[in-house]
Order: structure tokens, then C-alpha cells, then sequence
């Protein structure tokens, strides 16, 4: 039994996307990040996984979330304090003590990160210890395991080159097996824009004190 963990940020302006703010404004970064966050729990369901959960910052119920509309079948956790390590290794153990098998963790950052790679990943994991998903700055945008490993997660350099290799480095020396899978791109600076999927709402590029919202057609936290 395959589970999903989708983490995810409330699309508001200003807190979401802030890279993409020379570009976009705050309230078009906020509307991508609300078409990417659609989009990937559209891909999510179609995966045909298990379950798909949706860790949310901050909490379900709080303000920031209103008016984002979720498909039926989700069911919304919160992510808690802490760095990005401590709330993905806290949002791991919660899920696999639950309900004990494959996991798999994303983001809503990589609007190519479709269908057809969850599945992919999925059913690597039944083979290994883990998988991971590289992305081109040097993270990753997947990352499942079999059991608990928090050692991938604590004091981990986040928003660093590194990450993917280091978690690489850490999962090696465990002994696990490790599948890795092709590298994406995710959506997090102004030059990634050019890696919007055809199809996907491609936001125009607006000046610095502009604050339209960009389309929201289908779409680290």
C-alpha cells in the first residue's frame, strides 16, 4: 500500500513564491503556486496510489487556506514547527507509524513531476529502500522510503546544491537501496519559468511593482 505526501504552503502573496516576486508581483506568484499546488494533487490522483495526504503550512482550518478549493479524497494533515527537515521527518514517521509500507514525499514546485513518475517511483520503491527524484539546482522533488530515516533529514544544508547528494551520501552509507530516478526542474527562480510544461498557465512576466494574478488553470514547500 503506496501512500503520497504532498507538502505545501498556503498560496498567499507575499509568503509563497518570493523569488518569482521581481517577476511576477506578489499576487502572481501567489496564483502560480495556487495552479502548481491544483495541479499537483490533480497528478497526485490520477497516480492511482494508495492514499494521498496533504501536509499543510500552516495548519488545515487556518485562514490563509480559505478559499483554496481540495479535491474529495485528500486527506490534510499539518506540518508543525520546525525547519524543512524536522517537519518532512516528522510527517514520514506519522504516516509510516500509521500505516506501515512505501511512502512517498513531494513538493508542488515541479508542475512536470506528473502521473506517470509517481507511479514510476511507486513501483521502484516496492524494489528498494528508497527513491529520490533529483532536480536540477541540485535538490530533489521526491523522496520515498520503506521505514523511518530521519538520519537523511536532520542537519541537512536545505536550499543548498547539495541536498540531493548529500541525502545521496546518506542513504549509501546506510546500506539501503536506493533508485534514482531522471532529473526535473522545479519552479523556484525567475529563470525557471522557462520550464513551465506546454499547457501549464505560463504566467507573463510583469514588472517589479506589478500585482496581477496570473492564470490558475490547471496547475519545498
Amino acid at each position: 500500500m503506496t501512500r503520497l505526501v504532498i507538502f505545501a504552503k498556503a498560496p498567499q502573496p507575499g509568503a509563497v513564491k518570493t523569488r518569482l516576486i521581481p517577476a511576477l508581483g506578489a499576487d502572481g506568484a501567489a496564483a502560480l503556486a495556487r495552479a502548481m499546488l491544483a495541479h499537483t494533487l490533480q497528478q497526485a490522483l490520477a497516480a492511482g496510489l494508495d492514499a494521498v495526504e496533504l501536509c499543510m503550512s500552516p495548519a488545515p482550518g487556518d485562514p490563509a487556506w480559505r478559499g483554496v478549493a481540495l479535491p474529495a479524497g485528500v486527506a490534510c494533515t499539518a506540518q508543525g514547527d520546525g525547519d524543512l527537515g524536522e517537519r518532512m521527518d516528522r510527517a514520514m514517521q506519522r504516516a509510516l507509524a500509521l500505516h506501515p509500507g512505501p511512502l512517498l514525499l513531494i513538493g508542488t514546485d515541479c508542475p512536470a513531476l506528473g502521473s506517470e513518475y509517481l507511479r514510476e517511483a511507486a513501483r521502484q520503491l516496492t524494489q528498494h529502500d528508497a527513491v529520490l527524484l533529483p532536480v536540477a539546482d541540485g535538490g530533489y522533488v521526491l523522496i520515498g522510503l520503506q521505514a523511518p530515516c530521519p538520519e537523511v533529514f536532520t542537519h541537512m544544508a536545505w536550499s543548498t546544491p547539495a541536498v540531493a547528494a548529500e541525502t545521496l551520501q546518506r542513504l549509501s552509507a546506510l546500506g539501503l537501496r536506493v533508485w534514482q530516478g531522471p532529473m526535473l526542474h522545479d519552479i523556484d527562480e525567475v529563470a525557471d519559468l522557462v520550464h513551465l510544461p506546454a499547457g501549464f498557465a505560463a504566467p507573463k512576466h510583469q514588472a517589479k511593482s506589478a500585482s496581477s494574478p496570473i492564470g490558475t488553470s490547471a496547475s519545498s514547500s
